[in-house]
């Protein structure tokens, strides 16, 4: 049981410092004797848990896939409009990357040619993205005019923007950035009255109120509102 446990912390031990040398060198500059420094560890206790450079690679991203995918799922609990739920998502995700090195070395990874799989966070992200949106024009959460595939696209753009652009500036991965980004697009998106949170953690409240049910605040979760206005009709 105890060599079982110590396996454990040094797989995990593994994996983050495996994410902190992806994230700040990338895959290929990435050498197996920095990671296996950075762990603490011996270059042999590394390839006894990882055979290769892209089997530690693989095991950073699925555990960012899982994130993204928590991430996901506790904005689609609120009892609010798909709208609304992607606007959540995006507060959960940069709060997320902003302190979670495995995530943001997923995201690293999903977009380097050299190591992308078909599990990369980006890509699961968008999808959902994608998916959302659609769900929102159907149920007539979009604005006239706007197509659920070119909202799903700056969403995107912009979250995974955030992202890249934190590698030279933290300041990208922060509340306030995609408080602003959404100020300036949900008017665009939606015709309906529009409030947008940004509370103290990772989540925000986002919440389309005009012909939906009210999102409920989860114990504990302090939001403030900025921005409540009806944007001008289309």
């Amino acid at each position: 049981m105890v060599k079982q446990e110590r396996a454990v912390r040094t797989r995990r031990a593994l994996v983050r410092a495996g994410a902190e040398v992806f994230a700040r060198e990338g895959f290929v500059a990435a050498s197996l004797s920095s990671i296996s420094r950075q762990a603490g560890v011996s270059n042999g206790a590394l390839h006894f848990h990882f055979e290769s450079k892209r089997a530690l690679a693989e095991a950073v991203e699925a555990e960012a896939l899982d994130m993204v995918r928590e991430v996901v799922r506790l904005a689609s609990e609120r009892e609010i409009r798909p709208l609304a739920i992607v606007v959540e998502a995006t507060y959960g995700l940069v709060g997320r990357l902003a302190d979670d090195v495995v995530l943001r070395a997923g995201f690293v990874l999903g977009a380097d040619p050299g190591c992308a799989t078909m599990s990369a966070p980006r890509r699961e992200w968008q999808c959902w993205v994608e998916e959302t949106m659609r769900r929102a024009g159907r149920e007539g959460g979009l604005a006239r005019g706007v197509s659920p595939e070119d909202a799903a696209a700056a969403v995107v753009a912009a979250t995974t923007g955030f992202q890249v652009l934190a590698g030279e500036h933290r300041a990208w991965l922060s509340m306030e950035r995609v408080r602003g980004f959404w100020g300036l697009l949900l008017p665009r998106l939606s015709e309906q009255h529009v409030s947008v949170g940004a509370g103290r953690g990772a989540r925000a409240a986002a919440v389309l109120r005009a012909g939906g049910p009210a999102a409920r605040p989860g114990p504990g979760h302090e939001t403030a509102t900025a921005g409540m206005r009806e944007p001008a009709r289309m």
